[in-house]
């Protein structure tokens, strides 16, 4: 390798590591601030850069909110389809899910707090459409394994499947608000306990 090569390799490495420096406190200043309330200028700050800096590397707090929340939707999705390709009973992929989405939220903590609090507002935009279009196969995807699990004989019958769907989206991805990386339970010990207290209220006796 040419020593002009190595160079333009090195450097667009660093450039690669610096943008995702850069992503990863807008993510933070998003997650804390509000979207509609961060400017370029206060993620520039945060990030001990100049406002004008940050435009070399995205072109608009648009770009930045997308780049975040498509990378967390892309790898949850990814971590998802590997649970449901398994071909596990319907109880063990509920279980498989659930760990999943706390793997995510370790990993992706502010990003699924925007997700959470900014999706509406940011998907009446055409730019980021995709999060209805998330939130609609999530939905699919729940109810179906839900479904499943009632044809499985696993889970009761008598309960409403879109309530259970709503209370483990809701219990499970709230928790984006307190969980902190590195504490004293892992994410995978947390998923642990939530399905102790969801499956003991809908399995089938």
């Amino acid at each position: 390798m040419s020593p002009r090569r190595r160079d333009a390799e090195g450097t667009a490495a660093a450039r690669a590591e610096r943008r995702a420096e850069l992503l990863a406190t807008a993510a933070e200043v998003f997650a804390s601030q509000g979207y509609s309330a961060t400017t370029v200028r206060k993620v520039a700050d945060a990030a001990g850069i100049l406002g004008g800096s940050l435009y070399y590397h995205f072109d608009s707090k648009e770009s930045m909110a997308d780049e975040i929340l498509s990378t967390f939707l892309n790898e949850m999705w990814e971590a998802y389809e590997r649970v449901l390709a398994e071909g596990r009973n319907a109880r063990d992929t509920l279980e498989g899910i659930v760990v999943e989405s706390f793997r995510s939220i370790d990993r992706h903590r502010p990003a699924v707090v925007i997700y959470q609090n900014e999706s509406k507002h940011l998907a009446t935009g055409e730019r980021f459409r995709y999060l209805l279009d998330s939130q609609r196969r999530f939905e699919e995807m729940w109810l179906s394994l839900l479904d499943r699990g009632v044809r499985e004989g696993a889970f009761r019958a008598d309960l409403d499947r879109a309530l259970i769907y709503r209370f483990i989206r809701d219990t499970v991805w709230v928790a984006a608000n307190w969980y902190e990386p590195g504490g004293r339970l892992s994410a995978e010990d947390i998923a642990k306990q939530y399905l102790a207290m969801f499956l003991e209220g809908i399995k089938a006796g």
